[in-house]
């Protein structure tokens, strides 16, 4: 029974260029390419960030293969999976956007986890390779309409990330690291509240 759903789940998911297309209205700014490795099936979204361009950051929506590198958010696999990252972890923007209180990442879990009103919410780590995360394992979607039910997820996340000014923000810094003129000890907390109010 369970290899049978197992056969289900790897059908339904093995083919994701649907994603590309999906994400592009919302990750503007990132360059998609597609990811297939032991652990991750989808397309990563990103730019080169840092002197050196030796720093990327962006985005990946897909699919969670394996737990390998995921450890610290608990994950079942398979999963739908949609995260944003600045790495490598400890380098100068991951101290600056992720890590350090006021960050941008940090700013934007707060204000995401204030305004989904449902699970699951978006996770954070100062440390992890990944900064934000949103996962949900695809078992809970009924055999048949899998794809169906990752698109809903992921424009969901997305729309979030959007609204929080995070893609926005994140493919500024991007652009400003890499001319070695990133804003340094910036504090977003009051930033991502102010651009995410509702306009009257």
């Amino acid at each position: 029974m369970r290899a049978a759903e197992d056969r289900s789940i790897e059908s339904e998911i093995r083919a994701v260029g649907w994603i590309r297309d999906l994400a592009r209205p919302y990750l503007k700014g990132f360059d998609p390419a597609l990811e297939s490795s032991d652990s991750l099936h989808g397309y990563r979204f990103s730019r080169a960030a840092g002197r050196g361009k030796k720093v990327h950051a962006g985005f990946f929506a897909g699919f969670l293969i394996a737990s390998r590198g995921f450890e610290t958010f608990e994950p079942a696999p398979p999963e739908c999976v949609l995260f944003a990252y600045v790495g490598p972890p400890g380098s100068v923007p991951h101290k600056q956007l992720v890590a350090q209180p006021g960050s941008l990442f940090r700013s934007t879990h707060e204000y995401i986890s204030w305004l989904t009103h449902h699970p699951p919410r978006f996770q954070f780590s100062a440390s992890a390779p990944v900064g934000l995360v949103r996962h949900l394992p695809v078992s809970c979607w009924p055999e048949g309409r899998r794809a169906h039910y990752a698109k809903n997820f992921l424009i969901e996340g997305m729309a979030w990330l959007v609204r929080s000014g995070l893609v926005r923000r994140l493919a500024a810094e991007a652009a400003a690291s890499s001319t070695g003129k990133p804003h340094a000890g910036k504090h977003y907390a009051s930033e991502v509240r102010r651009t995410a109010l509702p306009r009257r």
